[in-house]
This record gives C-alpha cells, structure tokens and sequence, in this order.
C-alpha cells in the first residue's frame, strides 16, 4: 500500500474510506492523497499520474459497475490508489508513473475490460501528470478529465494523454455536437443523424461543451434546454457571446412545447428550435441546413481573413504608415463609441478601418513613398485607391455592410471637394465622415515622406481648419478632440 495511506488507514480505519457499492476507496481519501502526491512531486520532483476512467451508458447495472471497478483494481500496483470518483467515473493515482507509463497502464485497463466485454464499452480514460502537466490538485484533475473528454470524440476505449491531440473521426466532413444529459436522447439523436455525413460528437453537460468547443471545430450545436448545473439557456448565452463561438448554430432541443420557452431560447441567441421527441425527417432537413449555413460562415470568414492580410501587406509597402491601419480601427471604433453609433456601426468601423486602404495594392510603392510632390499622374492613381478597394471588396457586401461605403467615402469632404464621387454634405455616410476625421488626424501625427510628424495640438489645429472650410463634419472633429484629450 502507497506509505501516503498510514495515517488515514491507522487505527484499522480502512472501511471508512471505502465505497459500499464497488469495495473501493472513495472521493474522500482521493483528495487527502492527491494533496500529498502533489506535494512530494514538488519537493522532490517525484512524477505521478492522475487517470480519469468514465463510463458511458453501457454500465446501466450495479453488476457491471462493479465487474469494471475489479478489473480497474487488478490491474493496478498495490502503490497505486483507485476511488469511485462519482457515479460513473473511477479516479486512478498511478503512483511514480510518468505518461508513458502510465499510458501502459490505462492501456492494461482497457484491454481488461474490453476482454470482459466483447464488441465494446464506451470506457475512455484521461491522463493527467505531475509535475509535466499540472503541479495543483484541481488543475491535474480539470487537466484529466479534458483529456477524458479527447478521448470519447476521438473514439470508443481509447486512452489519450494530456499532451496528445485526436481529431474526431473525418476531419473533413462537419462536427454536429448533440448535448443532452439523457443517454438514451443523445443514442437517439446520433441514429438519427447517422444517415447524414457528419461527425456526431455526443456529450451530457453544459460545462463539458463549453470546454469541448474550444478545442474542437464544430458546425452544429444540438443543446438540451433541462439539465443539471448549467442548462440549455446558460449555455447558449455562453456560446453566442464568445467571438470565436457565436456563428456556431445552435438548435434547442426541448420537451417544453410552449411561447415562453422559446423567448427565452431567441433571447439567448438560439437559431432554431426542435420539440422532444424530435421528428425524425424535419431534424435531418435542419441539420442539413444549418451546417451548410454554418459552411458558408466559414467561407466568408476565411475571404474576410484574406482581405484583412492583403489590407496589411498593402500598408507594408509603405513605410511611414506602419501600424496605420490598426490605429485608426482602434480611434474609429471609440469615437463611434463616444458619438453614440450602433454597434452594427461600431463592427463596420473597425472593418473598414482595417480595409479602407487596401486599394493601394495598385498603387507602385515608388508613388507611396514619393518624397517630394506627387505629379498629376502619380495623383490620379493615389485618388483611384477609395474605388479600387471598393470594387476588391464589393463581393462581400453582405458581410461588410457599411464598411464598404467607409472604404469608398473615407476620402469625401462636406463640400464635395473630396473624391471619388464628389459627394456632400449628408450624402456621405456617418461612418465614413468618421473615417475621414480618423483617418486625417492619424496622418498629420506620423512621419510622411513629405514631412515630419506633427504634434497633437498642432495636427488638431488643421483638423478643426478643415472642419471650418467645410470639409468635415463639426460634430464628429469635436468628438475627436474630446477623445483625444481624455
């Protein structure tokens, strides 16, 4: 027996820390070792590892429970401590193992149980080490049961350590994840998604989605609103107000035929919903669509990610506006913040901020870094730039909304001196008066060719001249000032 077990084993207390269930030791003793395993890795540097053994629903009985805790616990070292961790879930410390040992380990387990139970057991066993991966109890367990979690999308009876990585099934067809905390509705919702080709990942809490989502692509999320802890709703929230999350789809799936079930669901951003049980033909033809949604997302996001590179690559060839671009996304977007713009408007800012110079990829580099004055003709190819990029982004309407007209306006003036299109006054979008305030301070403050850079009272001083002329927008130079002073 591991020496860690003397003092709470003193005294003939052993069947205090059992489990009446499976004979083996339970969750209260785990933490007492776990601590002092912890501790003596950090003094001496002695390693060890956490295993998480789960158990999905094949082991409806207490027989097979308790078939799976004997294997478990022949199949250790007698240094080593097995516990029934929770209702479905055995805790393993593998006493002295690194990962490659204990990777041989849970190997052993697997094919213990495996044997007994031929044709499969939905057993998956994370690994966690320590020192390697984590030097605090609670990390090391988080740390395993992610791990667990790699192993159950990466396929049945598989083991998979802390540092390894598994791709769930076809990493080319989409990954639909069905969140349920019923068994039986998450098989049934997997046989039915069967006749489609994706990747059905199958998962039983809010809390285990949230952690999957952000290391696993997924196209379609399939979310029970009941379940314990964090519910549907919660979830959701969660999902839609993340950056990188929120063009997930997100189906509801509910037992709740009722008005009020489905506002709270549109309020937390659902995207659809499906009544439980669900008809079989009617979630098939969602998913379909949904994925394929989800598909053309992707699509534009990537486009997006192209322009934004090429944006950037344009601005490289210019060597004294380095950094232009993304200076003037951040004091757009909080001089819309200041002038009250929606947040529609807001997102259209920093997009167009970042695009609007990216129809000098016609414009030579010789014209861009020209010291001296520019002729007509290197003129007529700088003001061509507005309805270049225009056209260069124009296939992303849709997405880009207003920050196209930024990228098209952001070089118009109240007068109708300003080009491409000579417009005036109210005929130039907010935004992209915005733009051409931002854009006009930004330059008057950076080393040109033709010039140095100006100070910030000095550089005011010509914006608010311009303004007086009639050229920009009073309002918005007055913002500007207020930003630039706070």
């Amino acid at each position: 027996m591991n020496e860690a077990l003397e003092i709470p084993y003193a005294g003939g207390a052993d069947s205090a820390f059992r489990d009446g269930l499976t004979g083996l030791h339970d969750r209260s003793l785990f933490h007492f070792i776990l601590d002092r395993e912890v501790k003596r890795a950090r003094r001496y540097g002695t390693p060890f590892t956490l295993a998480m053994i789960e158990i999905d629903s094949f082991a409806r009985g207490n027989d097979r429970l308790n078939d799976i805790a004997s294997i478990v616990a022949t199949s250790l070292r007698e240094l080593d401590l097995a516990v029934r961790y929770s209702e479905d879930a055995f805790a393993v410390i593998l006493a002295g193992a690194d990962a490659r040992s204990a990777h041989i380990a849970a190997e052993r387990i697997l094919r213990g149980v495996t044997k007994r139970y031929e044709g499969g057991t939905n057993l998956r066993i994370g690994l966690a080490s320590c020192p390697r991966d984590a030097t605090t109890g609670p990390r090391l367990i988080r740390l395993a049961r992610e791990s667990s979690l790699r192993a159950k999308i990466s396929g049945k009876d598989f083991c998979l350590s802390c540092e390894e990585r598994e791709a769930p099934g076809d990493d080319s067809l989409p990954n639909v994840l069905v969140v349920d905390d019923e068994a039986l509705n998450r098989e049934l919702m997997e046989a039915i998604l069967a006749r489609l080709p994706v990747n059905v990942i199958k998962t039983s809490s809010g809390e285990e989605a949230l952690s999957l989502v952000d290391r696993v692509r997924i196209d379609l999320i399939l979310l029970d609103v009941v379940m314990p802890g964090m519910d549907g709703y919660q979830v959701c929230r969660r999902l839609k107000g993340g950056e990188r999350t929120r063009l997930i789809p997100v189906v509801m799936l509910t037992g709740l035929n009722e008005l009020e079930a489905k506002i709270k669901g549109i309020e937390a951003g659902a995207d659809d919903f499906i009544v439980k049980p669900p008809n079989h033909a009617e979630l098939v033809a969602r998913t379909q669509s949904l994925v394929q949604v989800k598909g053309l997302n992707d699509d534009l996001i990537s486009i997006e990610s192209v322009l934004f590179s090429l944006a950037a690559a344009v601005e490289a060839k210019d060597a004294y506006t380095q950094g232009h671009i993304v200076r003037t996304a951040r004091m757009a977007v909080a001089l819309g913040r200041r002038l009250g713009v929606t947040e529609r408007g807001i997102r259209s800012l920093r997009f167009g901020a970042m695009l609007h110079d990216i129809g000098k990829i016609g414009v030579p580099r010789e014209i861009l870094n020209k010291r001296g004055p520019l002729n007509d003709e290197e003129w007529a190819i700088i003001r061509s730039h507005p309805d270049v990029g225009y056209r260069v982004c124009s296939p992303l309407k849709n997405t880009l909304g207003p920050a196209l007209e930024i990228i098209r306006y952001h070089h118009e003036r109240l007068d109708g001196s300003g080009y491409p299109d000579g417009l005036r006054g109210q005929e130039i979008p907010l935004v992209a008066r915005i733009m051409a305030v931002v854009d006009m301070y930004d330059a008057l403050v950076t080393d040109r060719p033709y010039r140095g850079a100006m100070q910030k009272d000095e550089a005011l001083k010509v914006v608010r001249q311009a303004t007086r002329e009639g050229k920009l927008d009073p309002g918005v130079v007055e913002g500007l000032v207020e930003l630039v002073a706070g």
